[in-house]
């Protein structure tokens, strides 16, 4: 893979663009505690980050009422505590600017839905950096699927193989190898480097300003 074969950048958005990890750490125990009435260990609560929220509570759902009632009380409490809790990666708006001094087309492959995710752009003015949001209620597949990675190819108007894909979960890897397109492991968010480069990423970034250079910027 060369810098010269790359032409677009698609971005995860949880823990490659925003650092959410302590908003949905917080949401999750407050969720469970208020529906079932327990704690659940931290790291199974943040196992499955990177998939859609209906995916994840399943693994704390024991009917169809409960999952809709987990979800329902996740989103309404991530709303309440977002603004508080969400924060920007120190990397993230030198990358942006980098690649859109350049006029690469940017876009956002997230499993977070639609609103939400332009939500947690526009708390940060991020919003206008990219062409556009694919969110789990866009597309029929989710991550690990490739379906959503190349549906943001097709946006772009480009074969996967010229788009990147960046992320920090192995979900991430996974849909983006699937998809095609050369992939970037992102170290900064919230998985770590060993469960990354066992998904076979073709680039390894310690921060977001690495990015760039992926493309020769």
């Amino acid at each position: 893979m060369t810098a010269r074969a790359i032409q677009a950048v698609l971005f995860d958005l949880d823990g490659t663009l925003l650092d959410t990890h302590d908003l949905i750490l917080e949401t999750f125990r407050y969720t469970v505690r208020a529906v079932l009435g327990r704690t659940v260990p931290d790291e199974l609560l943040m196992a499955k980050v990177g998939q859609p929220l209906a995916v994840q509570m399943w693994d704390f759902a024991d009917s169809e009422e409960a999952h809709e009632e987990l979800c329902r009380v996740y989103r309404e409490r991530n709303a309440v505590v977002h603004d508080d809790l969400i924060r920007l990666f120190p990397g993230t708006k030198p990358m942006l600017e980098r690649l859109g001094r350049a006029g690469v087309p940017l876009g956002v492959v997230t499993s977070k839905r639609h609103e939400p995710a332009v939500k947690g752009l526009a708390t940060f003015g991020l919003e206008g950096c990219f062409d556009f949001v694919v969110g789990s209620d866009d597309w029929p597949e989710h991550k690990p699927a490739p379906g959503p990675v190349a549906h943001g190819c097709d946006l772009m108007g480009l074969n996967s193989a010229a788009c990147l894909y960046v992320g920090d979960s192995p979900f991430d890897i996974q849909a983006g190898n699937a998809a095609g397109c050369p992939t970037a492991a992102a170290l900064w968010g919230m998985f770590p480097r060993e469960a990354l480069v066992a998904e076979r990423p073709s680039f390894v970034c310690a921060d977001g300003i690495e990015v760039p250079a992926l493309l020769g910027l």
